[in-house]
Formats: structure tokens, C-alpha cells, sequence
């Protein structure tokens, strides 16, 4: 009974849809014209008396009526009733339609699980089959009109096979007040249970997987019955066929055409068909008719499931199935794409233009120059910048150049170290030369540092791999690295000595191509005479300055000693490193 079209739109086109317009079974013309041929003649028959029957004052009247009728008809929210109504109806119709019982998996696995070519295991298999047909038939019958009308008794069922008359008198014996389609399927699961305590069924793995598809159909049927017993709320279908009937009375005296001569708006015409009233009447209702054909497919419309059809099928193809296919197997061969690594199955002449390449992905078909599939060297951590660094708005947007590689220690870093310097009051002139001495350093790059050396001058916080090796020890004890080449020794700020004298440069003890300068805690110079003030581990700091033939200008302030308990010493954001103690390893 369902009207199928798929052929007729597999291709799109012009006029595809068209062409649908001229089909008569199930189509909307068969659906409407009744309900049309009805609000015509109601129409037309206003018309005519509003044209010929009445007088000049009723006339009047009437005209009054029909643009108070024309004015107030679009306040029935006819599309959204009817809209939201038909899409409920849609969903619940093809949901109906995935219940549908089809034993194809629950033969395939009775075919297979349950062995034996003798009498008795055939006998077993058909029985088992036939089960899960009875079963879908009884609820068929208790849903579809067309099934109850082919099988009105058990009688009948057992006319037809699907239930011999023992099974029959087993059924009636049970005498319930309620729809016995699931007994077929206790007997189902009690049968496979008596298969595999009889070994006809080997492993309880199997049994499982049975048990588990026959409960899918069992659920299938129990869907069914419950949408057949819970329709739509009654209300709503009400709510929806009362609000297009009432539109459409509203319509046929609210849509009818005065007389042009009393010059009423919008009623300049006087046309004999409403053209747009009738494609308005064609639309609304036939949208309701389409929920009313939908909302039980189970009857015996043009687009109904055709349930007589699905219980032939179901019982041929199980039966043969599990009788005539079992164990009955073709004998195997090589195919004929043996030892063809690439197989080619061939085109007809009409399929010939199907035949496309594979595909790859989108960014196969992108195009590349020679020079730009070249890769290039990685810039190094600590290269030279070619350009200077951004301002002060630029660095708050994170707009700066590609070469800038930020230092290891950053102000905010610098905030975290557990020991400040505290420089001299009275070098405040001395500190921004050196401060500016500094920042001429640090943008030329001129003192370049060794691996070794600088990972070595780094707080410990600040060395590469700190954050990211979990390994890596958190306290303020330092790394102990082995002797290098250079010698070990310093130069110490002697008293007395002016400091605040410029281009004064400091000179390595040990020359070489790698300088150390010792530098002590600001509490140096009174450590010598009371040691026990001052216990502050001193550190090397060492610079290759192979490439350099001049160091730049320092001006290094005095120390200012501070508590015998802590002593803190307090650096700017920019002052030069050789100014910079053991962070990490002073403790007091």
C-alpha cells in the first residue's frame, strides 16, 4: 500500500518534482477533494446571496461583517498549532516504523547456534522461528486493521500454521484479562533453554546472544502495543482541527469581494475565483490531512504500512532460513581476484562516468613553489636582534619582533628571589650610567657568555628545565658544577678605594679568554672582622670575553651592612649583572 517514488527523483531534474504532481494514489488531491468541492460551494453560495438575496441594508451589514471577519482572521495561530502539530505526528509515525518487528538477525542466529541436521534439530529450528513469527503476528492483528481482518481468531492463526492446535489449547488454558502476544516469546526463551541443556546449543555465550535478539523483537512489540494504546492527547488534536475549521468558516465571509463601488480598502477588485484563498484552504488543510493519514499507519490509507505484506515475508524468509540454508553452503573458491593486489571490478558503458579517482583530502590540491618547500635553519635562543624592542604600548599587546627571544629573568621573576641588594644612597648618579651601560649591553649583545657560564649565573629558577623536569630540586641549595679551566679567583673591592669614578673597568685576576670576578656579599668587608655576622657562600661569576677588547662601563656602589641576622640586597630591573650575588645559594 505505500506509494513509492524513489525511482522517480534519483536524479535531480527539471521537473522532477513536477512530475509527482500528475501521480493520483496518495496523493493530496485524493486526500482533499472533498473537504475542496465543500468550501467552494459554501463560497460560492454566500456570494450569490450576498449578490442577489439581499437588500441594500443588509448589504450593508454583511459588507461590515466581512471586514471585521478579514481584520481579526490572522489572529488564529493556525501555522504554529498546525506546524508544531504535524512535526509530533512525523516523528511518532516513523518511530512506529523502526518497531517494526523483522526476525532477519534472530534467524541468522538460530540458523547458527542451534545444531543438529536430524529431525529433532530441524524440528527445533523451525519451532523456534515460528515462535517469533506468532509473536509478531499477535501484535500485528492487535495494531493493524489489515492483519485483524485476515486473521479475525486464533482459529484462523491456526488455519494459517502460525500455531498448532496443542499451542492453541496452551494459549486458552491461560485465560488472562489482558493481550497474550508475549507468551510465543516465554516459550521462545524456555525452547533455547531446553536446546542448550540438550547440547544443542554448545556454549551459554551463545544462548546469551539468542536470548538478547529474541528480547529486541519481544521490545519491538511491546513498543507497538503502547503506541497503539497512547495516541497524541485528544486535546491537542481538537485544539489543532478546531483552529484550521475555524480560519476557514472565518474565510468565506471574511475573503468574499464587495462591491468595488463603495470604495472599501483593499477591495479595488471584484474577482469571481480567491485565487490565494483557495491555495491557502489547499495548504492548511491539506497539512492536516497529512497528520490524519500519519498518526495511525497501521490502517488502510494509501502510505499505511503494509503489515499483511511484512507477515508473508517474515515467515517465508526465517523458515527457509533455518531449514533449506542451514549447513548448506557453496563449496569455496579462489575468487578471481586471487592474486591481484589491486583489484578492478569493470564498468559497463553506462557506468563508465561513475568511475572517479579516490580522494585524498582537500589539502592534496594544493600547489607549492620549489623555494617554499624548503625548510629553514631555527633561529637561535640568545641571536643577535636585528630591530629595536617595541615600546611600552606594544609590549602591553605582546606586539614585538620575531628575533626578540625574552630574557631568562624577567621583572617578575625578579620579584621571587629569596635575597635583595641594597645599592648605596649616594650612587644614584653612578646607578643610571650603569643602569644605561647596561641596557647598551644587553641590546648589542657584545658580552656573550658560555653555556657552561651562563647557565651557571641563571638563578635556579631561571635555567633551562627548571619548570618543565620534575626531577629538578626546589630549594635554594644550588648545582654543583665541576672546576673549569678558569682560575677561581676574584678581585675584591678594597676600602677606600673611590668606586664612583668613571670609565673605570674592573680587571680579571687571571687573564685568559674566560674572566672570573669574584663577588661578596655586601657584608664583605665586615665579615673580616667578625666572621660571624656574615656566612654567605661566595660565587664565581665568569664571562667569555674573547670577542670583546673592551669591557663596559660600571660604576659598582658601596655596600651598606644591614642586620647580623639577613642581609638583603635590592637590585633595579636593569642593573648590570656583575653586580648580581648567589640568589639561589647565600643563606644567612
Amino acid at each position: 500500500m505505500t506509494v513509492t517514488y524513489s525511482s522517480q527523483v534519483a536524479n535531480a531534474r527539471l521537473g522532477s518534482f513536477s512530475r509527482l504532481l500528475l501521480c493520483w494514489r496518495g496523493s493530496i488531491y485524493k486526500l482533499l477533494y472533498g473537504e475542496f468541492l465543500i468550501f467552494l460551494v459554501c463560497y460560492y453560495t454566500i456570494r450569490c446571496i450576498y449578490r442577489m438575496a439581499l437588500t441594500e441594508e443588509q448589504q450593508v451589514m454583511f459588507e461590515k461583517l466581512t471586514l471585521y471577519c478579514d481584520s481579526y482572521i490572522q489572529l488564529i495561530p493556525i501555522s504554529f498549532v498546525l506546524g508544531f502539530y504535524v512535526t509530533l505526528v512525523v516523528t511518532r509515525w516513523w518511530n512506529q516504523y523502526e518497531n517494526l518487528p523483522w526476525p532477519d538477525r534472530l534467524m541468522n542466529l538460530v540458523s547458527s547456534f542451534v545444531e543438529g541436521k536430524d529431525e529433532q534439530g530441524r524440528l527445533l529450528r523451525r519451532t523456534l522461528v515460528r515462535y517469533a513469527n506468532l509473536g509478531s503476528v499477535l501484535i500485528l492483528r492487535s495494531v493493524s486493521a489489515a492483519v485483524y481482518k485476515r486473521f479475525p481468531s486464533f482459529q484462523h492463526l491456526v488455519k494459517a500454521g502460525f500455531m498448532t492446535p496443542a499451542e492453541h489449547k496452551h494459549l486458552e488454558k491461560l485465560s488472562l484479562p489482558h493481550n497474550t502476544f508475549w507468551v510465543p516469546w516465554v516459550w521462545f526463551a524456555n525452547l533455547s533453554m531446553k536446546a542448550w541443556l540438550g547440547g544443542r546449543i554448545r556454549d551459554p555465550v551463545l544462548l546469551q546472544s539468542l536470548l538478547t535478539e529474541m528480547n529486541t523483537l519481544r521490545t519491538q512489540c511491546g513498543q507497538l502495543y503502547a503506541y497503539d494504546w497512547i495516541s497524541l492527547p485528544l486535546v491537542y488534536t481538537q485544539v489543532v482541527t478546531v483552529a484550521v475549521y475555524s480560519f476557514f468558516l472565518a474565510c468565506l465571509i471574511g475573503r468574499q469581494f464587495l462591491n468595488p463601488a463603495k470604495a472599501y480598502p483593499g477591495h479595488e477588485l471584484d474577482l469571481v475565483v480567491p485565487v490565494f484563498t483557495f491555495l491557502q484552504f489547499f495548504f492548511y488543510a491539506g497539512w492536516l490531512k497529512v497528520a490524519e493519514q500519519l498518526i495511525n499507519p497501521f490502517g488502510e490509507d494509501d502510505d499505511d504500512f503494509e503489515t499483511n505484506w511484512i507477515v508473508d515475508r517474515s515467515l517465508q524468509v526465517s523458515l527457509a532460513a533455518v531449514d533449506e540454508m542451514y549447513q548448506d553452503l557453496p563449496p569455496m573458491e579462489r575468487d578471481m581476484y586471487w592474486n591481484d593486489r589491486e583489484p578492478q571490478p569493470p564498468y559497463t558503458a553506462a557506468s563508465a562516468q561513475s568511475r572517479y579517482p579516490s580522494f585524498f583530502g582537500s589539502t592534496f590540491s594544493i600547489s607549492l613553489h620549489k623555494e617554499a618547500m624548503e625548510f629553514q635553519p631555527n633561529q637561535q635562543e640568545e641571536g643577535e636582534e636585528e630591530g629595536a624592542h617595541t615600546g611600552i604600548l606594544g609590549r602591553f599587546l605582546g606586539l614585538q619582533s620575531h628575533d626578540h627571544h625574552p630574557p631568562r629573568t624577567s621583572s617578575k621573576t625578579k620579584l621571587l628571589l629569596p635575597k635583595k641588594v641594597l645599592l648605596h644612597e649616594g650612587q644614584s648618579g653612578n646607578l643610571a650610567g650603569a643602569r644605561k651601560s647596561f641596557r647598551d649591553q644587553q641590546d648589542s649583545k657584545a658580552w656573550k657568555m658560555s653555556g657552561e657560564d651562563a647557565f651557571k649565573c641563571d638563578a635556579l629558577y631561571g635555567r633551562s628545565g627548571y619548570h618543565s623536569a620534575p626531577q629538578t630540586p626546589l630549594g635554594p641549595t644550588p648545582m654543583l658544577f665541576p672546576p673549569t679551566q678558569s682560575a677561581s679567583s676574584g678581585l675584591r673591592r678594597v676600602p677606600g678605594v673611590d668606586c664612583t669614578a668613571k670609565d673605570q673597568s674592573l680587571q680579571p685576576v687571571t687573564p685568559g679568554t674566560k674572566m672570573s670576578f669574584e663577588l661578596l656579599p655586601e657584608c664583605a668587608g665586615a665579615s673580616v672582622e667578625h666572621p660571624e655576622l656574615c656566612h654567605m657562600k661566595r660565587r664565581n661569576v665568569e664571562f667569555n670575553l674573547a670577542d670583546v677588547s673592551e669591557a663596559p662601563e660600571s660604576h659598582l656602589g658601596e655596600a651598606h651592612t644591614q642586620s647580623t641576622s639577613e642581609t638583603d640586597v635590592l637590585l633595579g630591573e636593569q642593573d648590570p649583572y656583575w653586580a648580581l650575588e648567589n640568589r639561589d645559594g647565600a643563606h644567612i
